[in-house]
């Protein structure tokens, strides 16, 4: 499961960082200053996402922090950018994930580690 949200993270952090690379330059050209923030808010949320769906494969915690800290930047532009919100949900959504596939893999662990000694 860590290698599903691994390339999840990574494709949907890649999608974000576009649509807001692509919102954030629109509106600075516009003038309109609160889109080009919310893009530059979104920008930063798409690295975390991309940076979380890296760490997912070694290091699930950093990848819960990281995908956690993107939905609450999403959720912060989500004002002026309404598809923020989206990717929001979607990135404590997988924070959710990789929280209870590290939560799985290390009962696998306990529970190899007890039968070991018990033989």
């Amino acid at each position: 499961m860590k290698i599903a949200i691994g390339i999840i993270g990574l494709m949907l952090g890649f999608l974000v960082l576009l649509q807001s690379c692509t919102v954030g330059t629109a509106s600075h050209m516009l003038g309109n200053e609160a889109g080009s923030d919310a893009g530059a808010l979104g920008i930063l949320a798409g690295l975390l996402l991309f940076i979380g769906g890296a760490f997912a494969f070694g290091l699930p915690i950093v990848s819960i922090v990281t995908f956690t800290l993107a939905g609450l930047l999403a959720f912060a532009g989500s004002a002026e950018f309404p598809d923020l919100q989206v990717w929001g949900f979607a990135s404590l959504g997988m924070a959710a994930m990789t929280f209870f596939a590290w939560r799985s893999g290390k009962k696998k662990v306990a529970a190899g580690a007890g039968t070991s000694s018990n033989s």
